[in-house]
C-alpha cells in the first residue's frame, strides 16, 4: 500500500501519449474499478468521519484532511450498490474533479496499472441508462469498470447549465445563425448534456460524439464532403476518453491538411493540473476546466 500512496502524485508523465495510468480499487465484491491517477491527490486509510445534518444520502460524512474539510462519498452506495460497512478498514481516494476536491470511500485499493487509451473501450451496448460506467478495460483477464464520476457528482450536487444573459446577448449580436454547428466529444453523458445545453442557449447546434476516435471519424467524414469550415464552427473535446484521448484527437486534427485550422477547445475535469506545455504541443486553441457555463460560453464566443 505504501508504494501506491507514495507514487500517486508522481505518475502524470504519460498524459498526452494516448496512455494513462489507472489506480485499481474494489467496492463491495470482486468487481474491480479504476480511476485515472492524474485525478488522484492522495490515498489514505479512512479517517474518522463526522456526520452532517441533512447531508446527501450518498455522503458518508466529512473529514478534516490536511486542514481542509472534505466530503466523503460512499462510492458503492452512489453507484447503486450496498453501502461500505466498516469504514475503519476502508480507504479514501482524495480526488479533484471539476474544480472541487472530494473523497471516495472504497473497500480496498490494489495497484496502479499503465494502459493505452485504445484498450479503454466504451461500455457494452445495452448496459442501461442507469449504469455508472464511462468505459471498461481488461486487466489480468478480468473486466475493470471506469466510473462516470461526473455523473455521480452531478447527482449529488447538480451543476447549473444556465449561461449569463449578457453573454447570450453578446453572441446573439454576432448573428449566430450564420455559424455552423459545434462538434462535442465527451465520454460522460452528463458532461455532453451540460455542454450541449450551454451551447443551445447561445443558439448553436451541436454534433455529439462519445470519444476521440468517434469524433475524428466524424471530422474526416465531413472533410471528405467539402470544406470543414463551411460545415463546422469549432470542436469542444474532453481530455479523458476511451479509444482516443483529447490530446491525441487535437494532434490528429492538427496533422490533417483539411482539419488543421479548426478551433479546438479542450474542456476537462482535470482541474488544478493544467499541463500548458502539453496543450501548446498538441496545438489546442484553448483549455478550460469543467464545468462553468459562462467560461465555456465566453470561450466559444471568442472563437466565433
Amino acid at each position: 500500500m505504501a508504494g501506491i500512496l507514495d507514487s500517486v502524485n508522481q505518475r502524470t508523465q504519460l498524459v498526452g501519449q494516448n496512455r494513462l495510468e489507472l489506480l485499481l480499487f474494489r467496492l463491495n465484491g470482486r468487481q474491480r474499478f479504476g480511476i485515472n491517477v492524474f485525478k488522484v491527490k492522495e490515498v489514505l486509510q479512512c479517517p474518522r468521519l463526522s456526520n452532517l445534518p441533512q447531508r446527501h444520502p450518498m455522503i458518508r460524512g466529512v473529514a478534516n484532511i490536511r486542514g481542509q474539510t472534505i466530503s466523503i462519498i460512499d462510492l458503492s452506495k452512489a453507484t447503486g450498490g450496498r453501502p461500505i460497512e466498516q469504514t475503519e478498514h476502508s480507504f479514501v481516494i482524495i480526488s479533484e474533479y471539476n474544480r472541487s476536491v472530494q473523497g471516495f470511500l472504497v473497500n480496498s485499493v490494489e495497484r496502479i496499472i499503465n494502459v493505452n487509451w485504445e484498450s479503454i473501450l466504451p461500455p457494452p451496448k445495452g448496459a442501461g441508462r442507469f449504469n455508472y460506467m464511462t468505459a471498461v478495460t481488461e486487466i489480468d483477464g478480468e473486466l475493470v469498470e471506469i466510473l462516470d464520476v461526473e455523473k455521480i457528482l452531478d447527482e449529488i450536487s447538480p451543476a447549473s447549465t444556465q449561461v449569463n444573459a449578457s453573454i447570450v446577448e453578446q453572441v446573439s449580436h454576432q448573428k449566430v445563425s450564420r455559424h455552423r454547428p459545434v462538434l462535442i466529444a465527451d465520454d460522460s453523458s452528463v458532461a455532453r448534456r451540460q455542454v450541449q445545453k450551454a451551447l443551445e442557449a447561445l443558439g448553436l447546434e451541436c454534433i455529439v460524439t462519445e470519444n476521440g476516435r468517434q469524433a475524428l471519424n466524424k471530422l474526416q467524414e465531413m472533410a471528405a464532403q467539402g470544406s470543414i469550415h463551411e460545415q463546422l464552427s469549432l470542436v469542444i473535446s474532453d481530455v479523458e476518453m476511451p479509444e482516443m484521448d483529447g490530446y491525441t484527437l487535437t494532434a490528429e486534427i492538427r496533422n490533417h491538411p483539411a482539419l488543421k485550422d479548426l478551433h479546438v477547445i479542450l474542456h476537462t475535469s482535470l482541474s488544478g493540473v493544467f499541463n500548458k506545455a502539453l496543450v501548446e504541443k498538441v496545438g489546442a486553441s484553448d483549455f478550460i476546466a469543467k464545468f462553468h457555463p459562462d467560461e465555456l460560453a465566453t470561450a466559444v464566443n471568442n472563437a466565433l
